[in-house]
């Protein structure tokens, strides 16, 4: 089933809607981008990663990608080896296991819950958004392909 929507200026979108059973193997993710704000009086960010989480797979990782070049030109002194520390932390707190410390033995969901928690740090989460997927890991490439780099 699809609806049409006017907008505003005229133009006709599609819009696809798929009702439960009707998705084939694709099952609903969530996604937040990882965002470095390295001056927050500034308000001005990059996006350096991407975190998905797909319940239904019991699925949550996460990719980063820290361009240096676009963080220093917002603050030349931006402390770049934080950074990647903070953004390692994230993507071992998604892989679980012993290196996720404290989170290694919570459940994916609870995991992704954590990490986009509303934070005041240089490193942060940005709002979640949904989509469909079959393949939630190449889902988090195409993503981190997509908004970050």
């Amino acid at each position: 089933m699809s609806e049409h929507h006017i907008h505003m200026a005229g133009s006709v979108v599609e819009r696809h809607i798929i009702r439960g059973g009707q998705g084939g193997d694709r099952e609903v993710y969530e996604y937040a981008l990882l965002r470095v704000v390295p001056r927050v009086e500034r308000g001005e960010r990059i996006n350096a990663g991407v975190i998905v989480y797909c319940r239904a797979r019991g699925y949550v990782g996460a990719r980063t990608h820290l361009d240096e070049t676009r963080l220093l030109a917002l603050d030349p002194d931006a402390d770049v080896a934080g950074v990647r520390a903070a953004l390692g932390a994230v993507e071992r707190i998604c892989a679980g296991g012993d290196e996720a410390g404290q989170a290694a033995g919570d459940d994916a969901g609870r995991r992704f819950r954590w990490l986009i928690a509303p934070r005041s740090t240089i490193v942060r989460p940005g709002p979640v958004h949904t989509g469909l997927t079959a393949d939630p890991v190449a889902e988090t490439e195409r993503l981190l392909d997509l908004l970050v780099r």
